[in-house]
């Protein structure tokens, strides 16, 4: 008797969750939409500061880079990479 009585409260759910999403209008739907686009567009800006970061700090070591090259070249050192 419970199994028949809890099928049946089971079915009367779906039926009552089904009939409440048909009624709703667009509102939630059109609200998600657009958490979801400024959610995109904030992953986006964070991935380009990265790339930007990224870039800078690779031109910050060439600099480096270059001026100790620059040091050893005119303290005439043998071998002058860095």
């Amino acid at each position: 008797m419970t199994i028949n009585k809890n099928k049946s409260l089971l079915l009367l759910t779906i039926i009552a969750a089904l009939g409440l999403t048909a009624c709703t209008d667009n509102k939630a739907e059109n609200a998600g939409e657009k958490i979801d686009k400024v959610m995109s567009d904030a992953g986006n800006a964070v991935e380009d500061a990265g790339d930007s970061i990224k870039d800078a700090a690779t031109d910050a070591g060439n600099a480096v880079e270059d001026a100790c090259e620059d040091v050893k070249e005119g303290l005439k050192a043998k071998d002058q990479d860095c």
